[in-house]
């Protein structure tokens, strides 16, 4: 039985137990995918026993994209570029790390919005490490303006500097003059995250055909999204990314490509409306 796993700190909240255990059950396969905390300190040590344990592979997430990248002995394009890791799995005793989150982002997109990369100008809210897949894919859609917005503008340029030209850092104040001719406007920060402060963005100035998009999915239609709704822009929420970026991973460990179907969405928005022990949705 082929044994797979997602890692972080803390990990009881993922839902990719139950986006590959649905695609195990579907496919009839003889596998197992299971949640996986570990604390930083003891990460490097949970890495090097994998084989050991019988696992073929796994997802990392927060904190250990970083600490993976390090530790593989190959990356794949995206994570050399991205420099962060959420995919591992072994060619031989050869560990390989890989970034499916920029891989996660466009597919989404594409299944929702035919032609969304036509035009070639975005605007990128936040400059952490969800904002480098989003840079990366949209450097590999051949985006040649990319506008990236941040707090801290030093971060902003760090960022732009990482993926060379065609992309401009600028802080926050810009926003309402960078809209007008963003074609795509993402947001990559925790701003309007569940528990989080609300994003408050004026969108008056935005382009009237401008896609907005979140890669936050708790909640499904954050402040921005709703924001875009009311104004008659086009929006897409965050969770086709979740569930896309999950595709090459379960294919690399268990051997069947998997789609993305309305079914698993439905199971997923469901957990997400499932009551916590709290009294509040997961």
């Amino acid at each position: 039985m082929a044994k797979a796993f997602v890692t972080g700190f803390p990990i009881r909240h993922s839902r990719s137990p139950l986006i590959h255990g649905h695609w195990l059950r579907q496919y009839g396969l003889d596998g197992s995918y299971q949640a996986i905390e570990v604390a930083p300190e003891g990460f490097a040590d949970f890495v090097g026993s994998l084989q050991r344990n019988g696992y073929v592979g796994g997802n990392v997430t927060i904190p250990h994209k970083e600490h993976a990248f390090a530790l593989c002995s190959r990356h794949d394009s995206a994570a050399e570029d991205i420099g962060a890791v959420n995919t591992l799995w072994f060619e031989g005793s050869v560990l390989w790390g890989g970034n499916t989150d920029a891989y996660g982002f466009v597919a989404n997109l594409d299944s929702l919005s035919s032609g969304w990369d036509r035009r070639k100008s975005a605007l990128v809210l936040g400059a952490g490490g969800a904002s480098r897949a989003v840079v990366y894919a949209l450097k590999q859609r051949e985006f040649d303006d990319i506008r990236i917005v941040n707090r801290t503008l030093d971060r902003a340029r760090e960022l732009a500097d990482r993926f060379g030209r065609g992309i401009t850092a600028h802080e926050w104040r810009a926003v309402p003059e960078l809209l007008r001719d963003s074609a795509l406007i993402v947001n990559t920060t925790s701003l309007g995250m569940q528990g989080k402060d609300d994003m408050a963005i004026d969108l008056s100035t935005a382009d009237p055909e401008a896609l907005v998009t979140d890669i936050v999915y708790v909640p499904l239609e954050t402040p921005l999204l709703k924001a875009a709704r009311e104004r008659g822009l086009k929006t897409i929420d965050g969770l086709g990314m979740l569930l896309h970026q999950a595709v090459p991973g379960f294919e690399r460990w268990f051997g069947v490509r998997p789609e993305v179907t309305s079914e698993l969405r439905v199971l997923i928005l469901a957990d997400m409306d499932r009551p916590a022990p709290n009294g509040k949705p997961t």
